[in-house]
């Protein structure tokens, strides 16, 4: 379910435009559908059954709850990409992919009947987690820049938030207000009788 105010939310279901970065999925009709006009190259406005087409999540997910049409897993999640997150997951290029990878997918893990791809969504996002803030930690800003190239916005994000507090416990450390000892401590109890 859609988080109605979640900016990222809302653009990582919106793959209406043509230029979007964000992958389409493929649908296979399982019905015939009339007056819809979703293929420009077609003379009707009629999808036959056992027509392919790639929509958008939003439509396609639509089509899937109503049983008119079934999913195909998006090509972002093949075997290709799982192979590559399984051998190195940290130079795998998930931007290019999908800027929301994970949102993506786990949005689609319940529709497409993949077993799998939740699991394999948990253990990217693992590995890919250690490497990014030991990166944001770490990286001069040389690295860093090619660095975040690769990650998905949820993984900048991340990246961002760890880079800001490392920078700000260095300047705590090397300048920031010190520990004072409060005066309570300084004053001595009365006995108890």
């Amino acid at each position: 379910m859609a988080n109605f105010y979640d900016f990222d939310d809302i653009i990582a279901e919106d793959e209406v435009h043509t230029n979007s970065p964000f992958p389409l999925v493929s649908v296979v009709f399982q019905k015939e559908a009339n007056g819809v006009g979703i293929d420009p190259s077609s003379e009707t406005d009629c999808v036959k059954p056992g027509s392919k087409v790639e929509l958008p999540f939003w439509l396609a997910s639509e089509l899937h709850l109503r049983q008119v049409g079934t999913m195909k897993v998006p090509a972002c999640f093949n075997q290709r990409t799982k192979l590559e997150l399984g051998a190195d997951a940290t130079c795998v290029d998930l931007r290019s992919r999908s800027p929301y990878f994970y949102e993506f997918g786990c949005k689609i893990a319940p529709l497409v009947g993949d077993r799998d791809l939740g699991s394999f969504l948990l253990s990217a996002f693992k590995n890919r987690y250690q490497e990014v803030l030991a990166k944001a930690h770490n990286a001069a800003f040389s690295t860093a820049s090619k660095c975040s190239t690769l990650l998905t916005r949820e993984e900048t994000s991340m990246y961002e938030a760890a880079q800001s507090s490392m920078a700000a416990f260095k300047k705590w450390r090397v300048g920031g207000p010190k520990f004072q000892r409060a005066s309570i401590l300084g004053r001595k109890r009365k006995p108890a009788d």
